[in-house]
């Protein structure tokens, strides 16, 4: 977790390109063309999953993706963002409600003793495993697990 008090300089693409788990995520938003959209003023939540999350999917699944960039990736990546700055301390006190994505779909988020989880379309249930990464143009909440908007 990081200190809320110090936002950093960097935009959300810069702030998890430098953090070094999200190479795939980076890839996959510039074969998706949304790079300049995350750089945009903002303010966005990501919940970004690490390249780790990306290696949880079925054998050939990011490849395949890629091969059609502004279609069902662009919608997938899009499904991990919520327009504003939602803080861990606001999460916590949206359990059992609904959140809307940028990409239209809605997630689902469960508070729990275990922390926070997030639960998509397909009836998965994806955990934050990191909160509050604060960039400039607004934060980042990593994931364990690639969030679906559709099944």
């Amino acid at each position: 977790m990081s200190d809320s008090s110090v936002a950093s300089s960097a935009d959300i693409v810069d702030t998890a390109v430098a953090a070094g788990a999200f190479t795939t995520l980076a890839a996959a938003l510039t074969a998706a063309e949304l790079v300049e959209t995350l750089k945009g003023p903002g303010p966005f939540t990501v919940f970004a999953p690490t390249d780790a999350a990306f290696a949880k999917l079925p054998e050939g699944t990011v490849t395949a993706l890629l091969q059609e960039p502004k279609g069902t990736l662009a919608e997938i990546l899009k499904y991990h963002v919520v327009a504003g700055k939602v803080m861990a301390g606001d999460v916590v006190k949206l359990n059992g409600q609904k959140v809307a994505t940028v990409q239209g779909a809605e997630l689902t988020v469960e508070v729990s003793g275990a922390g926070v989880a997030l639960v998509d379309a397909t009836g998965q249930h994806v955990n934050v495993v990191t909160t509050d990464v604060e960039a400039s143009n607004g934060v980042i909440h990593v994931i364990d697990a690639v969030l679906l908007p559709t099944t």
